[in-house]
């Protein structure tokens, strides 16, 4: 059950990142160039998002245990530290660079986007590099 349940969550949230337009670096471009023409739609998106999120980790907040029966691991961390702020800015870079963050990416290569392909091996690299700096310190 848990299986199918993370296969219909996944196959709600890659319909709603193509109906959304967050698959098109194009939009997600024009999103992020707030000098130029900027295009605020996916403001609604990331609203939409956030929204949803809060409402869900309040209702989780409550709990112990999901309504599938699997214990509920809310972060107790709430510092924003250097890291958090280095690899949000690291993130933020690669998203100008590309016009696809990690979810969109997914979703391409399984369309066959050949870009996407690069960016994701190119993210799954800077992932396996940081893990192996953290593992040496």
């Amino acid at each position: 059950m848990i299986n199918f349940v993370a296969l219909l969550s996944g196959i709600v949230f890659g319909l709603g990142i193509i109906l959304s337009g967050m698959v098109n670096p194009a939009i997600v471009l024009a999103f992020l160039d707030i000098a130029g023409s900027w295009d605020a739609a996916l403001l609604w998106v990331m609203g939409g998002a956030v929204t949803v999120g809060m409402i869900a980790f309040a209702l989780a907040r409550k709990r112990t245990h999901s309504y599938l029966g699997t214990p509920i691991h809310i972060p107790a961390i709430t510092k924003i530290d250097r890291n958090l702020l280095a690899g949000s800015f690291i993130f933020g870079i690669g998203w100008g660079i590309a016009g696809m963050c990690p979810g969109p990416a997914v979703v391409l290569v399984g369309a066959g986007s050949a870009e996407a392909s690069i960016f994701l091996i190119a993210m799954l690299l800077g992932m396996g590099i940081y893990e192996t700096l953290q593992a040496r310190r």
